[in-house]
């Protein structure tokens, strides 16, 4: 089992279209995919057609649980989808107040890590959504992936949120001792405007050892996908939109870290 983190401490981004394409992708592969949902908005639980503001299960209750992970707590909140072979850990809105209700209490930094384990033979891939902050939830995220993915809209307030980003991530990688493989990903880019051309430019010239050399372009099928609650390449396959998230999946399936999943590709999603 594979584990891909999509994350930016900026919103608006593109990360829950982003973590969803990659999910839709992998499932087109044959491969059982897990999304996870660590964002107390619940945009990639909204996405599917869940209520976070009404929902009992999911995230939270692993967390008020985290002494006793099991796979049983585990698949207790997990909620299928309407496409065979991807299931959702959905968000409720009281992920909100997961550090105000167990401030003080240790044991917190690697929930995540301890429940993808107890299933990790019940899925491929992973994919977690998170939210655009620096919390015990984007920590969680951070200690168990495999890949990091950072969307990074191609406009010139985003390169601030960037820089946060990768201090954050040079920050925890000295006081953990543990490296993580991270990649930019340039989404929402209009080549019909310099100022979306021009920072484009600049993260693959600031950032040229760990920028996807593609870009994510504009692309009005993705809102209308998620308004349906479809995954993009079903919604719309031909798009360009789809035709970028296509060429990202296989290039992230080729990096060391997802050798498993690209022998999956390769094969054409034989199983």
């Amino acid at each position: 089992m594979k584990v891909w983190t999509v994350a930016n401490q900026k919103g608006g981004v593109g990360k829950t279209t982003t973590s969803v394409a990659l999910a839709g992708l992998a499932l087109e592969q044959g491969l059982r995919v897990l999304m996870l949902d660590l964002d107390p908005h619940g945009s990639l639980t909204s996405y599917f057609g869940q209520d976070p503001d009404r929902l009992e299960k999911g995230a939270i209750n692993l967390f008020m649980a985290r002494e006793k992970i099991s796979p049983s707590l585990v698949k207790t909140n997990l909620l299928p989808t309407r496409y065979p072979g991807m299931t959702l850990l959905p968000a409720s809105t009281a992920l909100a107040t997961l550090e105000r209700k167990t401030v003080g209490q240790g044991g917190l930094g690697l929930v995540v890590k301890q429940s993808l384990a107890a299933v990790e033979d019940e899925y491929d891939l992973v994919l977690i959504d998170t939210a655009p902050l620096l919390g015990v939830l984007m920590i969680n995220a951070l200690a168990c992936c495999d890949e990091l993915i950072i969307p990074v809209q191609t406009e010139f307030l985003a390169l601030k949120g960037l820089e946060r980003m990768v201090n954050t991530l040079n920050m925890m990688f000295r006081s953990n001792k543990r490296q993580v493989s991270y990649h930019i990903v340039p989404t929402m880019f209009d080549r019909r405007t310099q100022a979306s051309v021009s920072t484009f430019h600049t993260i693959r010239h600031d950032y040229p050892e760990h920028t996807w050399p593609g870009r994510i372009p504009i692309d009005t099928k993705f809102r209308d996908a998620s308004k349906a609650g479809i995954p993009p390449h079903l919604y719309e396959p031909d798009s360009r939109g789809v035709d970028a998230y296509r060429s990202l999946y296989k290039w992230l399936c080729r990096l060391p870290g997802s050798r498993s999943i690209a022998d999956t590709y390769t094969a054409g999603g034989a199983r």
